[in-house]
């Protein structure tokens, strides 16, 4: 076992930690508050190249691996899960998807521009009635020969109006069940494409959740990805890459309350020297610290896995279960490291509190990772 970073991963995580101090801390309260979406900056994350990390150089995108693009996450996360999730929606979901499953058309048509940050994606599966039963897609997509009929709505997309191109899983075939399910490419301006209001979030406040209305939207038939019947498969495998990413995303709001806390206890005097040095709040610090460290542990296994070409999808639930749990027991510890200060937005912990719980809810909720764990730890 290597556990040692390359030169590579080193440059790439300080690049994310420098823009993430420099670009997202100085707003990033203003921009909870207003639930402003950060068009500016998701200009400049394109051009350092965070919106398509692991996406392949003829594209635009930088080729990197698995291991590089959790680093980045993990310290933009730590500053902004409002951009954090932003990117990995970007990366793990959209330009993976559609350079792993896209054709060459679509590649070099919708890719080349989502990679360098010209363009935005979102990822369009979640329904009222089909969250975590992905089978159970209302959306109908009817085949008219050339081109699909699209009609439905689709709940709580991430980039939702601040999105370009959105990748729509759909069903064609009820009959089919899960086989007659398919995924499109649709631009933001098609006709019959409708934009429902914003949501309003206990967390990640700055990201841009919508809900989307398709009423008789014509999708070209060049716009569907790989072949009839390939959509659930295409949305089981982007979600389990995703899994990674909100993993990171997870561990990053985890070690930002934890270094805050740290920081603080460090500062802050009680009963004549600084809380630190109380047991309450030293073991505190400790259980935060080793929980952090195994869900990196964990989350690093699952980018390592992807990277090797093995099955990622026991080690990717294993580590986002683990680390949203992290996320949400450390930020909740840290408010309380913080005590009254702890409850006070330029504290910058009860926001991380807040962002937290969205880890263990998104791109399937926890109870689907253990579902996943355990069909795979059962089916021997």
């Amino acid at each position: 076992m290597d556990f040692k970073l390359t030169e590579e991963h080193i440059m790439i995580r300080d690049a994310a930690r420098d823009f993430a101090k420099t670009e997202l801390l100085p707003g990033v309260i203003e921009r909870d508050e207003k639930q402003e979406f950060p068009k500016e900056l998701v200009k400049k994350m394109g051009d350092l190249g965070f919106l398509g990390m692991m996406a392949s150089p003829e594209y635009g995108g930088g080729g990197m691996d698995t291991i590089s693009y959790v680093l980045a996450m993990e310290e933009i996360s730590k500053i902004d899960a409002s951009a954090s999730v932003m990117i990995s929606v970007n990366n793990s979901l959209v330009c993976w998807g559609l350079d792993t499953f896209g054709n060459e058309d679509q590649k070099k048509k919708y890719l080349s521009k989502l990679t360098t940050g010209e363009k935005l994606g979102a990822f369009c599966l979640s329904e009222p009635e089909a969250g975590s039963d992905a089978t159970s897609q209302r959306t109908t997509a009817i085949d008219k020969g050339d081109h699909y009929i699209l009609n439905g709505t689709k709940n709580w997309i991430t980039n939702g109006n601040s999105a370009d191109y959105y990748l729509v899983i759909a069903q064609t075939d009820k009959e089919k069940k899960h086989k007659g399910i398919n995924a499109f490419i649709v631009e933001k301006d098609s006709e019959g494409f409708e934009i429902g209001p914003k949501e309003q979030k206990l967390g990640i406040r700055g990201s841009d959740t919508h809900s989307l209305n398709f009423n008789d939207v014509k999708v070209p038939k060049e716009n569907r990805i790989g072949e009839d019947g390939f959509g659930f498969k295409f949305a089981m495998k982007t979600l389990s890459g995703g899994r990674i990413g909100i993993a990171a995303q997870a561990l990053g709001i985890a070690s930002g309350a934890y270094e805050l806390a740290k920081d603080y206890s460090k500062q802050r005097k009680a009963f004549g020297t600084e809380i630190c040095n109380h047991q309450a709040i030293a073991f505190k610090l400790a259980d935060m610290y080793t929980s952090i460290e195994a869900s990196r542990h964990l989350v690093m296994k699952a980018a390592w896995d992807k990277d090797q070409g093995q099955n990622y999808d026991l080690s990717g639930a294993m580590a986002k279960l683990y680390a949203s749990k992290t996320a949400m027991d450390v930020s909740v510890e840290a408010v309380q490291v913080h005590g009254g200060n702890g409850y006070v937005k330029e504290y910058h912990v009860e926001r991380l509190m807040r962002d937290a719980k969205i880890t263990q809810i998104y791109e399937g909720t926890s109870e689907i990772q253990k579902i996943v764990i355990s069909r795979s730890i059962l089916k021997d």
